[in-house]
């Protein structure tokens, strides 16, 4: 299994530490460092920053949300961002969610599916070199109705642009699997993965006329180490909050693909409950309904001996890049925490 870590470029203290924090990552053996954009900080302008900072890491936009730019503005970011280092970079992209496509850019949310594969469909048509013709419900390029060309760019990609789906849902999921290069995903329970996520993704990969060995397993999820059980009662007490915002304060109040996901995998009735508390302003009330089994199930917390047995368990479910968010109260100790968990993926190594 590969390594590798989401930073927001603007999160977790100063631009420096975060621009250190991968400089060192990089040192410790990391393999990719995805840079997330959400509704914070852009992330092209600072992968691109990242890359004259590193030498050997992968770097991915995880994820640059789909609508919010045109189409060919993201191929041209990524044909940039790829050249810039020497074909260091990995094109994420995602569908987003009403609440920050309508709510932040105000662009609709509607047919989600439509645009992210037309605009997987013209992104790769970008990156080829030709000129650019596209006819579809959601793009047409060059528009219609008026004397303009079909046109191509003035520069060229120099080396191949793997392209990452974020995806959720089982349409999202089987659109990944026809069509991309890695699947991004989140909320991962590595038991209950083949109903809620891999079905969806091979139903995709045999309409695409491919194999699961075509499609990189990106699994991201929190790790942190703690020395007995009472401090693991303790960190797994201090991320229940944090999951009841993902069940109940994503999205909008009718979309929320995390709670989704989550009810897919054997929590229905909890997530709809934790849902339904923080969105009524119970906020304390939907963390207390988070069992502990929720938080273990999803994240690397535990003990040493505990992180290494949870990590076989995602390799042999079929994850093949772990992608790791290490806890920590400053720089010092998510470095130390990064390095240990590092360490333990190599130790399970490839599939069992």
């Amino acid at each position: 299994m590969r390594t590798a870590i989401t930073v927001e470029a603007s999160g977790l203290g100063s631009w420096t530490h975060q621009a250190d924090f991968v400089v060192e990552a990089e040192k410790l053996g990391l393999d990719i460092c995805w840079v997330a954009e959400a509704w914070g900080s852009d992330a092209p302008s600072a992968l691109g920053y990242y890359a004259a900072r590193t030498e050997r890491i992968l770097l991915g936009s995880g994820v640059m949300q789909v609508g919010t730019r045109t189409p060919v503005a993201l191929a041209q970011t990524a044909i940039t961002l790829s050249n810039l280092s020497q074909g260091r970079f990995l094109l994420g992209l995602g569908p987003s969610g009403p609440q920050v496509m309508e709510g932040l850019h105000g662009v609709p949310f509607a047919r989600p599916l439509a645009r992210v594969r037309e605009t997987v469909e013209i992104v790769r048509q970008v990156l080829t070199g030709g000129k650019i013709d596209h006819s579809g419900t959601e793009y047409r390029i060059p528009l219609p109705g008026g004397d303009t060309v079909p046109m191509k760019l003035s520069m060229r990609a120099e080396h191949p642009v793997p392209l990452y789906l974020a995806a959720l849902s089982p349409a999202m999921l089987r659109l990944t699997g026809e069509v991309a290069d890695g699947w991004l995903g989140t909320s991962f329970v590595p038991e209950g993965a083949a109903d809620a996520y891999f079905a969806h993704l091979d139903e995709g990969l045999a309409r695409g006329g491919r194999v699961r060995a075509d499609l990189d397993i990106c699994q991201g999820a929190e790790v942190a180490f703690a020395a007995d059980e009472e401090a693991l009662g303790a960190m797994v007490a201090g991320r229940k909050k944090e999951l009841a915002f993902s069940l109940g304060g994503m999205g909008s109040a009718s979309t929320n693909f995390y709670n989704r996901a989550y009810s897919r995998q054997g929590w229905a009735e909890v997530a709809a409950e934790v849902r339904q508390r923080w969105q009524a302003g119970d906020r304390h009330g939907a963390a207390a309904l988070v069992t502990d089994d929720m938080v273990l199930a999803t994240t690397l917390i535990g003990t040493e001996s505990m992180v290494r047995e949870r990590l076989r368990v995602w390799r042999d479910a079929g994850v093949d890049t772990v992608r790791l968010y290490p806890a920590g109260d400053d720089l010092a100790a998510r470095l130390d925490t990064l390095g240990r968990a590092i360490e333990l993926v190599h130790e399970a190594g490839g599939r069992a």
